[in-house]
């Protein structure tokens, strides 16, 4: 249950503030969110993560769906450790948040710029956050089995 709702809130999350930027401003048009720490910069990115590989759409909607079906399909198979559902949520909204933009539009919306980091979005952070909190909770559990042997 964790898994799908966290999906859910990350996809929710991910196109309303796409909309919101596309609504209001100009693509390419930045604005300071926090003065002197991040702006709000309205670019359309075609390639994968802070702009790599640019240009291969079919490559990035594919990986999408293979994610997205795979997280599916073993969830639906084997229940999922708590531990791992907000990991996994997380991953797969961001995948699927960035799969719709591509499927429509063939880039992805990106918005928050640091000025030093490329600029990206909410299902960026998702993809980032979901896959840092995996290998912690893989370190921690597999320590754990190690010791419990």
């Amino acid at each position: 249950m964790r898994l799908w709702f966290t999906m859910l809130t990350v996809i929710v999350l991910d196109q309303i503030s796409k909309w919101l930027v596309v609504s209001n401003m100009e693509l390419g048009q930045s604005q300071p969110l926090i003065k002197g720490v991040i702006n709000l910069t309205y670019v359309q990115n075609q390639g994968a993560a802070f702009g790599l590989f640019d240009g291969n759409t079919w490559l990035f909607i594919v990986s999408a769906a293979v994610v997205v079906a795979a997280i599916s399909i073993y969830h639906f198979k084997h229940p999922i450790p708590n531990h791992l559902q907000i990991s996994l949520g997380l991953i797969t909204g961001g995948a699927v948040g960035n799969f719709i933009d591509r499927s429509l539009y063939r880039y992805v919306i990106d918005f928050f710029d640091l000025g030093w980091w490329p600029v990206f979005n909410i299902a960026d952070m998702a993809i980032v956050c979901g896959g840092i909190l995996l290998i912690i909770y893989t370190f921690k559990y597999e320590k754990q089995e190690q010791e419990n042997a």
